[in-house]
Formats: C-alpha cells, structure tokens, sequence
C-alpha cells in the first residue's frame, strides 16, 4: 500500500498515523519546507506542494500511489488537485485503488438544531461550504468516471492533541459565548484517522458524516475543561454583543446536529464518541499539550 496525503497537516498527520505499518509507504505534501521537516521527522515521505504545480519527484511518487487523502482545501479556483489533474488523474495516478475527500459538515447550512444525515439537501452559505460541495461533487465523478471508491468524508469540528478547550484556557483564549440553543458536533482528529482506515480497508465511497455522538452547547466543552483543569471558566459573554471575526460568527449562524449513524451501521467504533471521555482521556493522559 502507498498512502499518499495532499495537505498532511493536524488531520492528515492523523491520518498518517492510522495508515502506518508494516510494508506501508506514506507521503505526504505541505506548503513549507520547514513543515516538510517536521513530516519526514515523524515518518513521512514528504514533498512541498503550493497548489499550483508538481515538483517532479512528487508526480514521480505519485505513480505508485494506490490510496489517495486529499485534504486541501479548495478556493475560488477550484480543488487544486482537481484542477491540476483534469481528467489525467488515472494517468499521474495509474495505481489508484481509493480516494477519501475530506470535507466539512458546513455543507449543509443551517437546519435550525435538526437532527441530519447524509441524505439531508446541502444549503451551504459561506463561500467556502459552496466551494466544498463543489469539490465534493469533483471527486464522486472523478470516482463514477474511474471505477474507483471515492469516500467523502465531512468532518465536523477538529479537536485533540494540541487543539482544544484545556489549550485555550492555558493561553487564555477560551471564550465562553452564550446563544440560545446553539450547538456544535466535533470530532477529534485521532478518530478522522480511524475513519479514514476503515473506509479504506473496506475500499467504501459515499459521503459519510465522521462526528462524535453528541452535538453540544459549545460553553458546555469550556466547562468541562475548566471544571478538569481546576480553574474557572471564563465568564459568560452574550453573543450578540461578543466582538468575533466574520469567519467566528459565520459559524454561529449555523446551528444543526450532524448523525454519524451511518458510520456506526457498518461497525466503525469512534474511540471518542462525546466529549466528557474525551476531555478526561486528554487530560488524563497529558497528551492535550500536544
């Protein structure tokens, strides 16, 4: 097996991770090379890739690469790799076995705290979630036109290791923001790499909400850290008044809660399904740090 990861950051790294073993290649691209460093540092073939053109040693690597991950974000242009590839990709990635396309559940849109699932009609409403379904629907044809499983994996909000409420109250930047019956799915990142395995071994396509159980109050997550950590919370703040970036409160103006019953039905078991186990196997461990 070669794994190749466009976009080998805090989910791809993850990904990486749940991929590794024995008789396993795994490469991956990011923007720096200081980060390609770090990515050889920890066990991965890694190739500096801006978006817009293939290093030659990279299309090189890419000719054996039999499980595509491709992380990267699109922009008004497009998926990058979509766009580089056209309708080469069999050629620049004639070994191709699977892909999996890491997406996002503001795909969706607002659905006002209503249960969905991965059959609910998308209403994206920021540029970004329009320009995901886009590339979402790239992929399922570039999957249909090649005979290949191409999964689709929308991501809800990513925590872990180095990312989370325990990280931004030590910095003090957690924030506890109050709107009425507002809540958020997250996801952490140690289970986007189990998810993408799975799907993978099973060689499965389709769109597949990769979530925990428990959409939550997103003041409820800073309580529970500060309650772990041993210190206060940070006082309440309403959100209507609270100062936020447009892209901060773009994600307030969408409220639903995401299923991963899907997942579930075909025996993929997320090693942290809600956030109180979660938040105590971090701290518990010292792993919240990074």
């Amino acid at each position: 097996m070669h794994a190749m990861i466009f976009g080998c950051g805090y989910s791809g790294t993850a990904i990486a991770k749940a991929f590794a073993g024995s008789g396993v290649r795994i490469t991956g691209t990011t923007r720096s090379a200081d980060k390609a460093d770090l990515l050889t540092s920890q066990g991965v073939e890694a190739f500096v890739f801006d978006g817009e053109t293939l290093d030659p040693a990279l299309a090189e690597a890419m000719k054996s690469a039999t499980h595509l991950i491709q992380s990267i974000a699109p922009g008004t242009a497009g998926d990058p790799l979509l766009r580089l590839a056209q309708l080469k990709l069999s050629m620049l990635m004639p070994k191709l076995e699977w892909v999996g396309y890491l997406s996002t559940v503001g795909v969706y849109g607002d659905h006002k705290g209503a249960w969905i699932n991965e059959e609910t009609s998308l209403h994206p409403v920021s540029s970004r979630s329009v320009e995901r379904v886009e590339a979402e629907d790239g992929w399922l044809r570039v999957g249909a036109r090649l005979g290949i499983p191409v999964a689709v994996l929308r991501l809800a909000g990513i925590y872990g290791p180095g990312r989370n409420a325990f990280s931004n109250l030590e910095k003090g930047t957690a924030r506890r923001l109050i709107k009425a019956n507002q809540v958020f799915n997250r996801i952490r990142v140690e289970d986007i790499g189990a998810c993408a395995r799975f799907l993978s071994d099973r060689r499965l396509g389709g769109i597949y909400n990769v979530t925990d159980n428990e959409p939550t109050a997103p003041q409820d997550i800073i309580v529970e850290a500060a309650r772990l950590m041993g210190v206060e919370p940070p006082p309440e703040q309403p959100f209507e008044t609270a100062e936020l970036t447009p892209m901060a409160r773009s994600f307030y103006g969408e409220n639903k809660r995401v299923s991963n019953a899907k997942l579930r039905a075909l025996g993929f078991l997320f090693r942290y399904p809600e956030y109180r186990m979660s938040l105590a196997e971090l701290w518990a461990s010292g792993r919240w740090r990074g």
